[in-house]
């Protein structure tokens, strides 16, 4: 008889995105084929305290599972010849053998090649991009020289650094608004799910936008307004990746701001989305380019723009952990395109084995 597969679920995290995360990792752990995996969960505080948590997974919204009298201190080891999980009973330390992780840590501190090089260093298999790729894409300004060096359409950008900021900061200003003209959005550079995220309509609000953006990060990305409908697709697999069909976003709001896409419910999602074939499968296309460009593996979701104009196809963003609630767009998309989500999860699983054994 095969032996069930030890993994484990990282939730939570010391980032602006925490309770997001919880959310998705709550779907993540109901969905998992329990016929085939042993399943464990560890979460992080907002502090940053590891916790083994052994209790229902409609606690974990809110951080009720903090409260639930169901949790252990824990952490990985990184020591390949006793890799695993080291839980703190009171009755002395536990080791969990751990065969693959998946992490559903949106935002810093997990999804930006931190937590990728621990698990590296511990030798265990991880579900998504490598170190170097989640680095890569959560950091803005490198996602898009990326895109500039292999020829991804782009709105214009411009990007600086908060001590750079203060010393020439009339400066910028000045040449924010000559390069991109308004509406200009600012985001930080390292920040997910739009936090931090502003459009900005004059001077007077671009200054506020930068105030708000360096709040999250001490670098920041300003980028043209691009008169387009949102488009976004999953991307799945490693050396072949496949595009899902593509989706589409009305936002309830003026943009899709942290507001309209976690609490609004107004939103709308469209998949297919309603653009022409030819146009969809120009963004297939365009988001396996970025997603190999940005050496990305296991699973993205490649945002783009398709504007109103004209038709073309612009590149927005890369999401390596992308939301995994009842209401994200990849598994949706996947599911549209034939893998319900358990069997989502599967393949993610067996995608981050694949990878470990090249």
């Amino acid at each position: 008889m095969t032996r069930l597969k030890n993994v484990l679920v990282m939730f939570g995290g010391a980032s602006s995105e925490h309770f997001v995360s919880c959310i998705s990792a709550s779907y993540v752990l109901d969905n998992i084929p329990k016929d085939k995996y042993n399943v464990y969960s560890i979460g992080i505080t907002l502090d940053g305290k590891w916790y083994l948590f052994e209790g229902d997974t409609r606690d974990l919204p809110n951080d009720k599972w903090l409260e639930s009298g169901k949790i252990t201190k824990a952490v990985l080891s990184p020591d390949r010849e006793d890799s695993g999980l080291l839980v703190f009973r009171e009755t002395g330390v536990e080791k969990i053998r751990i065969d693959a992780v998946f992490p559903v840590l949106h935002g810093k501190n997990g999804e930006d090649g931190t937590m990728q090089g621990l698990l590296e260093i511990s030798g265990i298999p991880y579900v998504g991009c490598d170190h170097l790729s989640s680095a890569c894409c959560m950091d803005k300004a490198v996602t898009n020289t990326l895109a500039d060096c292999a020829n991804i359409a782009q709105a214009k950008w411009l990007s600086i650094i908060e001590e750079d900021y203060k010393k020439e900061k009339d400066g910028f200003i000045s040449k924010a608004e000559e390069y991109l003209h308004f509406p200009i959005f600012v985001k930080p550079a390292n920040a997910g799910s739009s936090v931090g995220v502003t459009k900005a309509n004059d001077k007077a609000s671009l200054e506020k936008a930068m105030e708000i953006a360096f709040k999250e990060d001490r670098k920041v990305v300003l980028e043209e307004f691009i008169d387009g409908y949102e488009v976004e697709c999953a991307v799945l697999g490693n050396s072949d990746p496949e595009p899902m069909v593509v989706g589409q976003i009305k936002p309830a709001n003026e943009f899709y701001d942290y507001e309209a896409k976690y609490e609004n419910g107004n939103s709308e999602l469209y998949i297919p989305a309603h653009i022409p074939e030819d146009k969809q499968n120009e963004v297939r296309k365009a988001a396996v380019k970025a997603y190999k460009a940005l050496g990305c593996s296991g699973l993205s979701r490649v945002d783009f723009f398709v504007t109103k104009e004209d038709s073309r196809v612009m590149f927005n963003e890369i999401n390596t952990i992308p939301g995994f609630t009842s209401i994200s767009m990849y598994p949706k998309l996947c599911e549209k395109s034939g893998i319900p989500y358990s069997e989502l999860i599967d393949r993610l699983f067996v995608l981050a084995r694949e990878r470990k054994n090249k």
